[in-house]
């Protein structure tokens, strides 16, 4: 093959493996993963050309299950194997998957200085609730009063916010979606297209250990009056367009206002504008039950990315230099060791 012969589209079939996907039947990673499997075609990506890597958990198992380069890392580590990766080969698409536990319990250094340093790659964080493989106990997002073998009188640890914590640590992605919606592969999309750390946090289900936690907010029942997709340029509405969030000028919070025959400009509902850092964070942390839960691209306003400045960087160091090892192996304080004489 020449470079001028065109490079046939895949397929969702091209990314699955000859691996069984191993998961608890009814596990939301099945739907996950199909979805990903589907996108990838779409989003113009090779399997040559593409590198999965997780840490440890049940969202884990995933680069088994791509057909493209892949490392099944350690607890935590997966963004600093990542790093590697990228910065050897920045040409490289670079997804990490990670779990609630895996990325911010042990892993929440790591995760941390991957999103400040913007990194070009994207991060799904699958989000149950729930350390699953490890047989349920109650992870750094479990609601309080989560029972689970770790905490059999309930929960008392306030949980942590995801999506507020990596805003906080300078994400300048910042997505939401569900396990099983329909609206998931767009978000992947955007998180690929996005120049820099792609952060998607990913409602997951565990049928095992924590059933139906999302139930509030996912089951189809419940679903118009508590899910707010947000989309750039457009009102920030829900349950069919009868309600809408807008903004308290005085305490500079988020409410709730009724839209009226569709008015919602009369209401004063906000436009989302999602390089808007500040109305982010106040979407990421609005407490859901008075509020509904936010769910699209809610922040991206794409900035320097941190493999770049390093290949920018070492050509400016290496400009006009030739490589010489011997040099570089002789120079500073070096010795020379002598053969001895055999002594008896």
């Amino acid at each position: 093959m020449n470079d001028m012969t065109p490079i046939a589209k895949t397929l969702p079939k091209d990314w699955e493996t000859d691996q069984e996907v191993r998961w608890c039947p009814g596990c939301g990673d099945y739907a996950i993963l199909k979805a990903v499997q589907r996108t990838m075609p779409e989003i113009g990506a090779r399997p040559e050309n593409t590198v999965f890597v997780s840490g440890i958990g049940c969202s884990s198992r995933f680069p088994y299950y791509m057909e493209t380069y892949g490392f099944h890392t350690i607890h935590g580590r997966a963004p600093a194997v990542a790093t590697g990766v990228k910065l050897a080969n920045p040409d490289l698409d670079v997804w990490i998957i990670t779990g609630d536990g895996d990325a911010l319990s042990i892993g929440g250094n790591h995760t941390m200085h991957l999103i400040r340093r913007n990194l070009d790659c994207q991060v799904l964080l699958f989000n149950n609730e729930i350390y699953g493989l490890t047989k349920g106990q109650y992870s750094p997002t479990s609601h309080v009063g989560t029972r689970s073998p770790s905490t059999p009188f309930g929960s008392l640890d306030r949980p942590l916010t995801p999506c507020a914590f990596v805003l906080g640590s300078g994400a300048r992605f910042v997505a939401r979606a569900i396990d099983v919606n329909k609206n998931l592969p767009a978000v992947l999309k955007a998180a690929y297209a996005h120049k820099g750390t792609g952060f998607v946090e990913i409602f997951q289900n565990c049928i095992v250990y924590n059933d139906d936690v999302f139930a509030p907010f996912t089951e189809k029942a419940n679903a118009p009056g508590s899910q707010l997709w947000v989309e750039q340029g457009k009102p920030l509405l829900f349950a069919g367009g009868t309600k809408g969030l807008s903004l308290d000028t005085e305490r500079l919070v988020l409410k709730v206002v009724d839209v009226v025959d569709g008015d919602w400009a009369a209401a004063k509902v906000i436009v989302h504008d999602q390089t808007n850092r500040a109305v982010a964070h106040m979407l990421v942390e609005m407490p859901f039950g008075p509020f509904p839960m936010a769910l699209g691209v809610l922040y991206d306003d794409p900035a320097p990315t941190f493999e770049a400045a390093v290949v920018a960087q070492n050509a400016q160091a290496s400009a006009g230099k030739k490589p010489d090892l011997q040099k570089l192996l002789s120079q500073g304080q070096t010795w020379q060791v002598q053969k001895q004489p055999h002594v008896i």
